[in-house]
């Protein structure tokens, strides 16, 4: 695929990502993980090592001839492939992403398959498309009989965990699964690399980012992978601390909380491990404000000095067992 904003390629990237702790007890070692994202036999599954242990599946396309979601209602045929693959981090955490680059314009008519099957990951409209209603409209959430590639995420996450052979479904701990939906366009001239992020209702978080102009749709793609990542992490172990009563009596139940946290998600706080440096620019927002990084390693302290204080005052033998 050509980057974006150049001239013979797509000028807007549309996604999403689902989050999810993978539905086991123990995190799956290298040889499971390959396993569960084997998605083509044609194909292997990706893995890196450093600087922590991350599987990526070889990417799988869906074709569509539907509708785009438009802010203004427009109604604009496209027909094409949305590329999805599955990431897992650490044997631990799962993700899902679908997405698709968008032409800024097509033939008049459609096309036979083709036509559409030689250009993997881009959706042709039938004529021009209004790249800021696609945008909007795609940010804003899909209408009936309109694209929706979160259900494509959805799918590919739902085939792996069906994996039974693979995984119990007896996970350490219970967490909410988040969306993060985004839009990638060429940032113009005199226009710095950006992100807008927001938090919805329902675990949705909504990124609309400008890039370099030539960036991969896979390192977009890829950026906000690891946005959904740290942020699924941040969420969930503010939300196990949330209301947590460290000073109760019962230290017990407090560990029982803190323990999992330990064992499963505080060593995977990495950000921008695997995100092209030219975009690292777009993460530095989070990092300004809110200030993801300064919350979690308050978080992380928490557990640890409540870990201490626990120890110290809970009988040994009254410890939970893993």
């Amino acid at each position: 695929m050509d980057g974006l904003g150049t001239a013979a390629g797509p000028v807007l990237v549309c996604g999403e990502v689902r989050t999810c702790l993978l539905p086991t007890r123990d995190a799956v070692d290298e040889r499971a993980a390959v396993a569960l994202l084997r998605l083509r036999a044609d194909e292997r599954v990706r893995v890196s090592r450093h600087p922590n242990r991350h599987a990526v599946s070889p990417d799988v396309l869906t074709g569509v001839d539907c509708r785009l979601p438009t802010a203004t209602g427009a109604r604009i045929r496209a027909v094409g492939t949305v590329t999805a693959r599955a990431a897992l981090t650490e044997g631990r955490v799962l993700q899902s992403t679908a997405y698709f680059c968008a032409a800024p314009c097509g033939p008049d008519r459609r096309q036979p398959w083709g036509y559409y099957l030689v250009r993997p990951g881009i959706l042709v409209p039938v004529g021009r498309l209004p790249g800021k209603a696609l945008t909007e409209g795609f940010l804003t959430g899909h209408q009936p009989r309109e694209l929706d590639v979160g259900s494509i995420a959805d799918s590919l996450l739902a085939r792996i965990c069906r994996q039974d052979r693979i995984l119990d479904h007896d996970t350490p701990l219970t967490t909410a699964d988040t969306s993060l939906r985004w839009t990638a366009a060429a940032a113009g001239d005199g226009e710095e690399t950006s992100l807008r992020f927001t938090k919805a209702e329902d675990g949705l978080r909504i990124v609309e980012l400008r890039l370099p102009p030539g960036t991969a749709p896979t390192a977009a793609a890829e950026l906000c992978e690891d946005l959904a990542l740290h942020d699924w992490l941040l969420t969930t172990v503010a939300d196990k601390l949330d209301g947590l009563r460290v000073g109760s009596e019962d230290g017990r139940a407090v560990l029982k909380v803190l323990r999992p946290l330990v064992d499963h998600l505080l060593h995977l706080w990495m950000p921008q491990a695997r995100v092209d440096g030219a975009l690292h620019t777009a993460w530095s927002a989070l990092e300004k404000n809110p200030g993801y990084s300064r919350q979690w390693n308050a978080l992380a302290q928490r557990i640890r000095d409540q870990l201490v204080l626990q120890n110290l005052t809970v009988p040994r033998q009254a410890l939970p067992t893993a």
